[in-house]
C-alpha cells in the first residue's frame, strides 16, 4: 500500500463533509466503546491482567532475538518452514517465490495488516495469481478496491445500501438491506474459492516460542478455513508478534477480545503448529512462515520501542476522538488512529507522516484503553518535537510555540494577558460563545465550541477560593 499520510489534512477535511461516513463512525465506534467498559467492568481482574500482559511483552522485545530464534527452531520441528524477510521488496519477493513453488495460483487470505504493509495482494497478482480476501470486511473492500479503514472492523466506514449496491454490480445478487442476506451471499462465493484454493495465507496475532506455534483470534470461520481446508498454509506475521510461552497466551486472550469488540472470548482461536503429521484428521500438508522485520528492528532499538508491545485491537481508534471524526483512510495508510500517528512515521518515516503526530488533542483516552499499556500519548508528543528537530515544522509553528512557552513562564505575564483577553473577549462576544475566529486561528471555532474567556481567570478564582490574598 502506497503511503498517503502527508495528504492527512486534505482527507481529514474532506472526511468531515461526508454525512454518509460521520454516521457509520459514529454508530460503529460508539457501539464498540459501550461493549468495551460493559465488558471491563464484568471483569475485576482486567486492569491487573494489562499488568501482566503489558510486563510479558516488554520481556518478550528485551530479548527479541532470542525469542525469536525459539520460535524459528520449534517451528521448524514441527514441519514448518520459516522465511525472515527485512523490507517490503524481500518480503514480496518470498511470498511470490512460495507461491512459485508450490504451484499455487488461488489463494485464500484472511485479515493481516502486515500484508498491507507488505503489498502482499499486488505482488501476487503480478505473479499470476488470484487472491481472495476471505474476512467478510476485505472481501467487501477488495471488490471495492478500497483498503481498510480499521484494525478490526476493516469495512466500518460502509453502509449496507452501498455493500448491497456492491454485491449487486461486482456478484450480480439481488439488492437487499438484509445483513444476514448480504452475509450468505459473500459465503456462498467464498465457499467455493475454499474448497478449490491451493494456499490459505493468513496474518498471526501471536507467535508462541515455546511451542512454534501461530495464533489467530478471529470472529469468523474464515481464518480457520483458510489454514485448513488449502494444502499449503503461509503465515505473514511482524516479528514483534512472538511471546515466550504458551502460559503467556491466556493473559493476552482475556484482554483482546474485551479491548476489540467487548467480548468475553473471541469465536474463535486456533493454535496451528506444524503440519498436518500421521493421523490428524485436518491440516496443512506444507506450513511456511513469513517472519517481517521492515523497520521493527529499528523502532526496537530506540525510545519508541513500546510501540511493538501493540496488539492490534483497535481500542485506541474507537477511543480516540480524532479517528470518531474523520476515520481510517484519512491518514493515508494502513495503520489509523493513535497507534497509526505513532507506528506510521516510525515505519515509513516522519518525513513522509509528519501530519500524523498533531492528529491528536492529547486527550489521554487511547493509553487509558490500550491493554497493554502504551504510552501513546507521551510518544505523540516525543514524534513532534522529532519533527522540530528535523526541520518539518513551519517558521510559523516554531515562532507560535516559542511565545506560548514564554508566556506560561512567567506568571505575570500569563495573568496580564489573561486579563486583556478577557476583556476583549467581553467586548466583543458579549458573554457568548466565541463562534469564529480569523485564519490561522480558524480550526479552534469550525469544530469545537469555544467558550468565553472568563472575565476573571480561573488562578485568580482558585486563590480566591483558598483565601490568598494577591
Amino acid at each position: 500500500m502506497e503511503p498517503g499520510a502527508k495528504a492527512f489534512p486534505r482527507n481529514a477535511r474532506k472526511a468531515l463533509s461526508d454525512p454518509a461516513l460521520q454516521a457509520a463512525l459514529g454508530r460503529t465506534t460508539g457501539r464498540f466503546l459501550d461493549h468495551r467498559a460493559a465488558a471491563v467492568a464484568a471483569f475485576p481482574e482486567f486492569e491487573a491482567t494489562r499488568e501482566r500482559a503489558s510486563a510479558i511483552k516488554l520481556e518478550a522485545l528485551s530479548r527479541l532475538d532470542v525469542h525469536l530464534s525459539r520460535f524459528i527452531e520449534e517451528a521448524e520441528k514441527r514441519g514448518a518452514v520459516v522465511h525472515v524477510a527485512k523490507g517490503p521488496v524481500q518480503a514480496r519477493g518470498i511470498a511470490a517465490q512460495i507461491a512459485r513453488e508450490e504451484g499455487v495460483a488461488l489463494a485464500v487470505k484472511s485479515k493481516s495488516m502486515v500484508s498491507e504493509e507488505i503489498s502482499f495482494n499486488a505482488a501476487l497478482a503480478e505473479a499470476g495469481l488470484e487472491v481472495v480476501e476471505s474476512d467478510l470486511g476485505e472481501f467487501i473492500l477488495q471488490l471495492a478496491g478500497e483498503p481498510p479503514s480499521h484494525i478490526i472492523a476493516p469495512a466500518v466506514h460502509k453502509s449496507r445500501a452501498e455493500i448491497s449496491e456492491l454485491f449487486s454490480r461486482r456478484l450480480g445478487a439481488p439488492p437487499t438491506d438484509s445483513i444476514p442476506e448480504l452475509v450468505a451471499i459473500a459465503r456462498r462465493h467464498l465457499r467455493e474459492k475454499f474448497l478449490s484454493a491451493g494456499m490459505g495465507v493468513s496474518g498471526a496475532n501471536f507467535l508462541v516460542a515455546d511451542t512454534g506455534s501461530v495464533v489467530l483470534v478471529t470472529n469468523e470461520g474464515n481464518g480457520r478455513m483458510g489454514t485448513i481446508l488449502p494444502r499449503v498454509h503461509l503465515a505473514v506475521a511482524g516479528i514483534e508478534k512472538v511471546i515466550p510461552r504458551m502460559a503467556d497466551l491466556p493473559a493476552f486472550l482475556r484482554l483482546l477480545p474485551r479491548s476489540a469488540s467487548g467480548q468475553i472470548l473471541s469465536s474463535y482461536v486456533s493454535i496451528l503448529t506444524g503440519t498436518r503429521q500421521a493421523g490428524d484428521a485436518e491440516g496443512p500438508e506444507r506450513m511456511h512462515i513469513l517472519l517481517v522485520d521492515c523497520g521493527r528492528s529499528a523502532i526496537l532499538e530506540g525510545k519508541y520501542r513500546e510501540v511493538l508491545k501493540c496488539i492490534r485491537c483497535g481500542a485506541c481508534l474507537n477511543s480516540c476522538p480524532v479517528y470518531q471524526s474523520v476515520g481510517g483512510h484519512a491518514y493515508g495508510w494502513v495503520y489509523s488512529g493513535p497507534i497509526g500517528a505513532v507506528l506510521t512515521p516510525l515505519l515509513i518515516g516522519l518525513s513522509e507522516a509528519a501530519p500524523l503526530p498533531d492528529a491528536s488533542t492529547l486527550c489521554g483516552a487511547c493509553a487509558e484503553v490500550c491493554p497493554v499499556k502504551i504510552p501513546l500519548p507521551d510518544f505523540l508528543l516525543e514524534l513532534r518535537a522529532d519533527a522540530r528537530e528535523q526541520g518539518l515544522k513551519t517558521p510559523g509553528e516554531i515562532a507560535g510555540m516559542k511565545g506560548y512557552a514564554g508566556v506560561m513562564k512567567r506568571a505575570g505575564l500569563l495573568e496580564a494577558v489573561e486579563r486583556i483577553a478577557g476583556v476583549l473577549v467581553q467586548f466583543f462576544t458579549k458573554g457568548k460563545p466565541v463562534e469564529g475566529l480569523p485564519h490561522p486561528f480558524s480550526g479552534w471555532t469550525e469544530r469545537r465550541d469555544f467558550p468565553a474567556v472568563a472575565i476573571r481567570p480561573f488562578r485568580k478564582l482558585w486563590k480566591a477560593r483558598r483565601g490568598v490574598r494577591e
